[in-house]
């Protein structure tokens, strides 16, 4: 009995021996460098990274609360411009008299002759540049005067602009 004993101790004792053996062998990972390393990693792309640019995008206002626009008042028809195409760039009509024409060869002349009458239909009408202006293109007119009468009048300060959508 005795020798079954002191077997299983000396057995117990190479057990032992061999388990603290493996344990001081086995390579532990220190973590405090890696967390340093996430972080420089983080802070490199953080400082490296290009954003994409704002796009462009068509400028507009939006309505004013009802109690804003309580105390002003407001003209609630808008002021109505007429495009329609011509032989050689297209024509604006400003009410029924008013027409300006504008060619595709210069067209910076017509543009400023229509800021001009924009101008006295606004004044002689009693209009600023909050109210709004609405704009009905005839059928084949092309995108590049549209765009042109539309920049012209948000270059003057109007920002209430619509256009109409005609059949």
């Amino acid at each position: 009995m005795r020798l079954f004993e002191d077997a299983r101790l000396s057995i117990q004792g190479v057990v032992s021996e061999r388990l603290s053996a493996s344990r001081s062998s086995i390579p532990a990972l220190r973590m405090a460098p890696m967390i340093d390393m996430i972080f420089l990693l983080l802070i490199f792309f953080l400082l490296t990274a290009r954003f994409r640019p704002r796009e462009d995008f068509l400028p507009m206002q939006l309505e004013l609360s009802s109690l804003a626009t309580a105390g002003r008042p407001s003209l609630v028809e808008p002021f109505t411009m007429y495009i329609s195409p011509a032989r050689q760039g297209c024509e604006v009509q400003l009410g029924r008299n008013l027409t300006v024409s504008i060619a595709e060869t210069e067209p910076e002349t017509g543009l400023a002759l229509l800021v001009d009458k924009l101008e006295v239909s606004f004044r002689s009408q009693k209009r600023n540049v909050g109210d709004p202006v609405e704009i009905v293109c005839g059928g084949d007119v092309k995108w590049q005067h549209t765009a042109r009468i539309y920049n012209v009048l948000f270059g003057m300060g109007i920002t209430d602009i619509t256009f109409r959508m005609t059949d």
